[in-house]
């Protein structure tokens, strides 16, 4: 036994190699099966497994004792965020934007706007915290989660339940809304931070509107548009072989990251606008309409995450601590509740009539719903975090011991973490309700199998079949390549 026991190696980094595997392929084994019959996606099962494993289970994952600090976390969720934008970004039908803007820019704006002045509202009185540091935590929790919007959007049977053109909506405003969620954000720092109003909307038009905002999707749009010819030209002189293009794809992603990040704009709307220009004419699409893109990201990126997420949960500041005296879990789950009734559903419930993808009340009522909040919202409360410690994008370490912001410190860190750890269970797990609703919805006799039958569409929704005439099929000969003509 002592000479096995020399042997053995179990470290944390080499369980955490161990487990993390372990999980990523009993799921890829069971893929169908538990996206299709049990209607379950990926994050919250990624999420339990990093709280089982965590310092709250079985103590293997920790992170905290390993060395990784909110750089690490702030860091991996940009990666992997501005890879999700520049996908959904490239899966859009071909020209979506020209469109469809008016449904994306009404989701965009007045649904957005809402959500967080009404997020705020209840954490000011819900937490009884300071009104600006409510400001920014409903910043962070504004945006829609592009990582698991396409977990049940994307890559499950249950989306062809759901109209194309709502989850082709959906979709877009989940890759948008994280770089728009910039402006909501700066808006409770600088007026937290700032001595006086005019030096705080001076600081928030000029940094956060006109730099960061509309020089990133400027950037973004001829980035991609530059590439998609690069590319084209490429593959036409027999310079580049089928198998890089997912190569390309992804190191396009990883290029907007590092022009975002290094220029100081927006990140989220350099990749989104990539993927916009870089797909816009559905060329890319068609080249790739083979390759499972989305299901490689899901797998090896997104799903790691939540399993370092549910890792990094920080169950012992869900209570009262000298800076939050007010926190409890039951405030907690009390404006947990609030925030998933009241954030989206009622605007988009009442704007519905001018959002023009949207059909009926029950369209509406899901596309309120259906407003996850994830990567983003924790990308977002280390941002925020950073510029409330350095007055810059680079976090400390850890919270400083004493800092004339510290409350706000302290207190916006476990609100944004709760809030995602409960829109990830009842997002994540929305499918599978509502497929069993449908099952007992229906007269006996007309019922599906329980588990993974149901095939028809949601009911009460306008289901226009395959293709619609405002969607123009991927590599139809409307709007032709004039480099194909030269040819």
């Amino acid at each position: 036994m002592a000479w096995i026991d020399k042997q053995l190696e179990p470290t944390p980094s080499h369980l955490t190699y161990l487990i993390l595997s372990t999980f990523l392929i009993l799921y890829a084994l069971f893929s169908q099966v538990i996206r299709n019959r049990l209607h379950l996606s990926e994050p919250p099962l990624a999420t339990l497994v990093g709280i089982i494993f965590g310092p709250e289970g079985f103590g293997v994952l920790d992170p905290t004792n390993w060395g990784w600090e909110d750089n690490i976390t702030q860091e991996a969720s940009r990666l992997i965020l501005s890879v999700q934008v520049f996908a959904v970004g490239v899966e859009l039908p071909r020209k979506y934007l020209q469109r469809h803007w008016r449904s994306v820019g009404m989701m965009l704006g007045p649904v957005m706007t809402f959500g967080w002045l009404a997020s705020a509202v209840f954490v000011y009185l819900v937490l009884r915290v300071d009104f600006t540091t409510a400001l920014i935590v409903s910043a962070c929790l504004t945006p829609t989660d592009p990582v698991l919007s396409a977990s049940v959007l994307n890559t499950s049977q249950f989306a062809e339940r759901v109209p194309r053109r709502l989850r082709h909506m959906l979709s877009c405003e989940s890759g948008c809304n994280d770089g728009i969620a910039f402006p909501f954000l700066y808006v409770g720092i600088y007026a937290l931070t700032q001595a006086t109003a005019g030096a705080a909307v001076k600081e928030w038009v000029l940094d956060t509107i006109l730099w960061q905002c509309t020089l990133g999707i400027i950037l973004g749009v001829i980035i991609g548009l530059s590439a998609n010819r690069a590319l084209r030209i490429a593959e036409r002189e027999s310079y580049v072989g089928t198998s890089f293009f997912f190569v390309f794809y992804f190191l396009m992603a990883i290029f907007c990251t590092g022009v975002g990040s290094t220029l100081g704009v927006d990140d989220f709307l350099v990749s989104f606008g990539a993927g916009s220009g870089f797909a816009w004419d559905g060329w890319f699409a068609t080249k790739t309409k083979e390759t499972e893109l989305p299901e490689v990201l899901d797998l090896l990126l997104n799903a790691s995450m939540f399993v370092y997420f549910g890792a990094i949960i920080p169950w012992n500041k869900f209570g009262p601590t000298e800076f939050t005296p007010d926190f409890s879990a039951g405030r907690f789950i009390g404006l947990l509740v609030l925030i998933l009734l009241f954030r989206r559903i009622p605007i988009v419930l009442a704007l519905k009539r001018y959002i023009p993808d949207i059909k009926t009340y029950r369209e509406a009522l899901f596309c309120g719903h259906f407003g996850p909040m994830g990567l983003g919202a924790l990308f977002l409360v280390i941002e925020a975090r950073a510029q409330l410690e350095t007055d810059t994008s680079l976090p400390l370490p850890h919270p400083p011991a004493h800092h004339r912001y510290k409350a706000a410190i302290e207190g916006i860190w476990p609100i944004v973490c709760f809030i995602i750890l409960g829109s990830i269970m009842v997002h994540g797990l929305s499918v599978a309700v509502i497929s069993v609703g449908s099952h007992f919805s229906r007269p006996k006799g007309e019922r599906a199998p329980l588990i993974g039958g149901e095939m028809d569409g949601l009911e009460n929704m306008v289901h226009e079949g395959i293709e619609t005439e405002s969607e123009p099929s991927v590599g139809s000969d409307e709007d032709p390549d004039p480099i194909d003509e030269r040819r």
